[in-house]
C-alpha cells in the first residue's frame, strides 16, 4: 500500500516543482514510510510523486514512480494486482514481456499495459488500487480506481491563469499543499456529512475537488484541459442482471469456497509479516478460517474488546481463533482509550467523516501494525450477501404495507408523529424499557413512522440510512447533491427490495463508509488492509444468486454460513450481530461532553455561520435532558465542526 500524488501545470508555470511535489507527499508520508520517489517532465507539465509500504518486491526495483519498457508510460500506483503472476505468464506466453527487471506487481501492470492498453489491463487485473498513468505519446494523465472502491483517489481543476493546475492525490492533504489550491468549502457535501455520516459518490468536501469513483478511469488532456470519465466496470449493472434460479444450493456452497480460497489465497501474496483482523463475525472468520486452512502455520489474528459486555464480541473471536489454532492477539480497551482518539480523527479522516466505529477500526488497526504489515478482513461481506438488519426488516416492512394506499400510510405516520416523542415515550417505557445508549420509544415509533410514509424501497431505503431527515435546515441556504440514492438511481432490473437495497449500498455506503473508515484508519498506522470478499469475482458471483442464498428462514448471509461451518463447528458462530459500535450518545454526555459543548456553543456557530445555531442547540439540549437520544446526528454534527477548525481557511 502507498500513497501516490502529483500534477498537471502549464509548461513554463512558475511553481517550484520539485518542492510543491515534496510537500504534497509530505503530507501523506503515513500512507508510504519506506521510501519516496518523484518524476517529473518540465516540457509536458506533468509531476508524479510516489510514497512507497513495501509489501511485494522490497528491492529497489520495485521503486516508483516507474516507467513502462517502451518509455510510453509513467505510473505512480496504491495498491495490490494479486493476479500479477498470472499476468507475468500471459505476457509471456504471447511473446509480450520485457527483460523483468523484478517481481513487483507495479512492474507486471506496466507492462500488461504497455502491450494490451489500459482497459484491457484492467479488465484482466485482480486487485484493489488507485493510479495515476502519464501517457508520453497522447499527453494525457488517467486516474484509475478498483471496482469496488477499496483505495482512494481525489483530483481536480485549481486555480486561474497560467498557474492553474490539475492536482490529484490519495488524499486531500496532498491537494491542500498545492498553491493553486484554493479550499472553497461546498456546503451541499456538508448537507451530505449530516445526512449520511460522509461525503458521497464523486464528491468531496471541497467545491472542484472530486473523488474517482469505483471502477473508473478520469482521463485529462493536456491539450484541452478536457476531464473525461468512463466505466470499466459497472457495478450497478452487474448488480442488476437477473440472478441465475437454478443453482443447487450445495453446489454453490462448493462454487463460493473455490472462489474465496482462489480470492484468499491471492491475497496471502507478500512479502513482509501478514495477519488478519477476527471479530468472531461471519465475515472475518470465514477469511480467518480459509486462511488458515491454506497455512502451514498459525496465522496471526487481532482482535479489540470491550469491557461493556454489550458492545464485545472479543471472547467469540478468540473461541474461533482457539479452534482454527490462529496465533490470537487481543487488546481490551477502556471507554477513555477510546475517547482519547477522537482528537485525531479530523486530521485522520481527511475530509468530513462521521461512522463512530472508525474509533475501535484505528486502535484495532494500531494493535496490528506492532506485529505485521499487512491484514485482511472481511468487509464486503454485509453488501454482497446481505447481512445488514436494515435489508429483512425494510423488504418485511414494504410486503406488510402494500396493501395499504400510500395517503393513508402517510396520514398513519402524520397522527403517530403528531404525538410528541417525549410523550409516546413516557407512555410506553413502563411496557417498553430503552436499553442505556438506545433512542427511547417515542423517538423509535417517530423513526417508524417516517419509514412507513416512504412510497417505494428506494425512499425507505433513504430514510434508513439518514441521520437527518431534513439536514438542509441546519445548514443554512444550501440544497442536497444529486444523489443515487435519489435522484439519479441506478438501474434496478429485476431486483427485489431486499436486493435493490443491497446493490443500493454496494454503490454508495461500502465505499463511502465502509472502504473509507478501513483505509485512513489502517493507513494511519502504514498498515495494508485487504478484503477478499471483495474480489470483483466474488462479486459477480454473489449477484448472481437468488435472494434466499443469502437471506433463508430470517437468517442472513446463508450460503456464506455454509461455507464457514464446513471449517468451524455451527455454535461457535450463531448469535445475534454485534456491529463494531460504540456509545456515542452516552459519551456526549460524559467523557466527550465538554468537548462537544466547546464545538457546539452557539456564539461560535451564530460567528462561523456554517450551522443554524438554533436548530443545533436545540439538538444539544434534548440529548443532554435524556428524554432523546440524538447521539448519531450529533456526531456527524460534531465531525464536521472538528474538521473544520483543523481544515477550514
Amino acid at each position: 500500500m502507498c500513497g501516490i500524488a502529483g500534477f498537471l501545470h502549464t509548461p513554463g508555470a512558475t511553481t517550484k516543482i520539485d518542492q510543491v511535489l515534496g510537500e504534497m507527499m509530505q503530507a501523506i508520508a503515513h500512507r508510504g514510510p519506506d521510501s519516496r520517489g518523484q518524476w517529473r517532465d518540465p516540457e509536458a507539465g506533468v509531476a508524479l510523486g510516489h510514497l512507497r509500504l513495501a509489501i511485494v518486491d522490497l528491492s529497489a526495483a520495485g521503486h516508483q514512480p516507474m516507467a513502462a519498457p517502451s518509455g510510453r508510460y509513467q505510473l505512480t500506483f496504491n495498491g495490490e494486482i494479486y493476479n500479477h503472476n498470472h499476468l507475468r505468464a500471459d505476457l509471456e506466453r504471447q511473446g509480450l514481456a520485457p527483460v523483468w527487471r523484478g517481481t513487483s506487481d507495479t512492474e507486471t501492470l506496466l507492462a500488461a499495459i504497455d502491450a494490451w492498453g489500459l482497459e484491457k489491463a484492467l479488465h484482466k487485473s485482480v486487485g484493489m488500487f488507485a493510479f495515476a498513468l502519464w501517457d508520453r505519446n497522447n499527453r494525457t494523465l488517467s486516474l484509475c480506481r478498483d471496482r469496488l472502491g477499496e483505495k482512494p483517489l481525489y483530483y481536480g481543476w485549481q486555480g486561474n491563469g497560467p498557474n492553474a493546475a490539475f492536482l490529484f492525490g490519495s488524499e486531500l492533504k496532498a491537494l491542500r499543499k498545492h498553491p493553486a489550491f484554493t479550499g472553497n468549502l461546498n456546503k451541499s457535501s456538508m448537507i451530505e456529512v449530516l445526512r449520511h455520516g460522509y461525503v458521497g459518490e464523486n464528491r468531496s468536501i471541497y467545491e472542484d475537488v472530486s473523488k474517482v469513483r469505483p471502477g473508473e478511469i478520469v482521463t485529462v488532456s493536456t491539450a484541452d484541459r478536457t476531464i473525461t470519465q468512463r466505466k470499466y466496470w459497472d457495478g450497478g449493472a452487474v448488480a442488476a442482471t437477473s440472478p441465475k434460479t437454478d443453482l443447487d444450493p450445495e453446489a454453490a456452497v462448493s462454487e463460493l469456497e473455490a472462489l474465496l480460497l482462489e480470492a484468499v489465497g491471492q491475497q496471502m501474496m507478500s512479502d513482509v509479516p501478514l495477519g488478519a483482523f477476527l471479530s468472531g463475525g461471519i465475515d472475518s472468520s470465514t477469511i480467518v478460517a480459509l486462511m488458515q486452512h491454506l497455512s502451514d502455520r498459525p496465522v496471526h489474528t487481532f482482535s479489540i474488546g470491550f469491557h461493556e459486555t454489550r458492545y464485545n464480541e472479543a471472547e467469540f473471536a478468540k473461541s474461533i481463533a482457539e479452534h482454527l489454532g490462529t496465533h490470537h492477539s487481543e487488546l481490551y480497551v477502556s471507554n477513555q482509550e477510546l475517547l482519547d482518539v477522537v482528537p485525531r480523527l479530523p486530521g485522520m479522516y481527511d475530509e468530513p467523516f462521521a461512522d463512530s466505529s472508525q474509533i475501535p477500526t484505528f486502535l484495532v488497526a494500531k494493535m496490528a501494525r506492532e506485529h505485521v504489515t499487512v491484514a485482511l478482513s472481511g468487509d464486503g461481506g454485509d453488501e454482497l450477501f446481505c447481512g445488514y438488519d436494515r435489508y429483512g426488516h425494510g423488504a418485511r416492512l414494504r410486503r406488510k404495507l402494500q396493501a395499504m394506499p400510500l395517503p393513508l400510510r402517510r396520514a398513519t405516520a402524520g397522527m403517530i408523529r403528531a404525538i410528541p416523542a417525549k410523550s409516546l415515550t413516557r407512555a410506553l417505557e413502563p411496557v417498553i424499557s430503552t436499553p442505556q445508549g438506545k433512542e427511547p420509544i417515542g423517538q423509535r415509533l417517530h423513526r417508524l413512522a417516517n419509514y412507513a410514509g416512504q412510497p417505494d424501497v428506494e425512499a425507505l431505503h433513504r430514510a434508513m440510512v439518514s441521520f437527518w431527515r431534513f439536514p438542509e435546515a441546519a445548514v443554512p441556504g444550501t440544497t442536497a447533491p444529486d444523489s443515487l440514492l435519489a435522484d439519479h438511481l441506478p438501474p434496478r432490473g429485476d431486483l427485489g427490495d431486499l436486493e435493490r437495497m443491497m446493490q443500493l449500498d454496494m454503490l454508495s455506503y461500502l465505499p463511502d463508509d465502509i472502504l473509507t473508515k478501513v483505509d485512513r484508519a489502517t493507513m494511519a498506522v502504514a498498515l495494508e488492509s485487504r478484503a477478499p470478499l471483495l474480489d470483483h469475482r466474488v462479486a459477480e458471483f454473489a449477484w448472481t444468486l437468488p435472494p434466499d442464498m443469502k437471506l433463508r428462514d430470517g437468517q442472513s448471509k446463508w450460503i456464506l454460513r455454509q461455507v464457514l461451518y464446513r471449517h468451524v463447528p455451527k455454535e461457535l458462530i450463531e448469535r445475534p450481530k454485534m456491529g463494531f459500535e460504540v456509545p456515542i450518545g452516552l459519551w456526549l454526555r460524559g467523557g466527550l461532553r465538554d468537548w462537544a459543548e466547546a464545538l457546539l456553543d452557539p456564539v461560535r456557530l451564530k460567528r462561523e455561520a456554517h450551522f443554524d445555531p438554533a436548530v443545533i442547540t436545540r439538538l444539544w439540549q434534548q440529548h443532554l435532558s435524556g428524554r432523546f437520544n440524538w447521539g448519531a446526528q450529533l456526531w456527524n454534527v460534531l465531525m464536521l465542526q472538528a474538521w473544520l477548525e483543523e481544515n477550514d481557511r
